[in-house]
């Protein structure tokens, strides 16, 4: 018995590398706090938004505008929005509610969306599964989603799948591994 049968008789560990990602959606708010300055200091010296009372904040997720009209206030949601757009943030993080009268004046609040929920998570897992490679497993994790596989091709194809699908929240793949 030589030296090479000894090699092969004894079991080598069965680890192969597995690739993966996780799937989030995670908002910058130092962007979303830059993008909410900006639209301050563009409603501050727009023509149009001159004696309406044209304001907004942000406290938490939550974001307030507040103008003297209606269309004011739907035209300082469309600079945001704008704003949003140009800093690279998705709208599909902005939950906008409609308009409504507050005294003499207009208010619109948006919230910022972040993380998956488990409906939207396990929505994603099934498109996955179904559409997806049959190499790719996907499992969620809290308020992410783990999509791990040998293939490194099926992981894009599971890339490439999901940024043609519509989903009303914002996607972001990270942590590669």
């Amino acid at each position: 018995m030589g030296e090479d049968d000894l090699v092969d008789s004894v079991p080598r560990p069965l680890w192969r590398t597995v690739s993966g990602f996780d799937i989030v959606s995670k908002v910058d708010y130092p962007e979303v706090d830059n993008a909410i300055n900006q639209t301050s200091r563009e409603i501050a010296t727009r023509f149009d938004f001159k004696n309406a009372g044209a304001e907004i904040s942000r406290s938490g997720n939550k974001i307030e505008m507040k103008a003297s009209g209606e269309e004011r206030v739907r035209a300082i949601l469309d600079v945001l929005q704008t704003k949003f757009i140009k800093r690279g943030l998705s709208l599909r993080a902005l939950d906008v509610a409609d308009p409504e009268l507050s005294g003499n004046e207009y208010k619109i609040f948006a919230e910022v969306k972040e993380g998956i929920n488990a409906d939207d998570a396990n929505r994603v897992a099934k498109i996955i599964r179904d559409e997806g490679p049959k190499s790719v497993k996907a499992q969620v994790q809290g308020d992410e989603l783990r999509v791990s596989s040998k293939s490194r091709d099926d992981l894009q194809a599971v890339q490439a799948l999901l940024k043609g699908k519509d989903f009303d929240f914002a996607i972001q793949f990270v942590n590669y591994h």
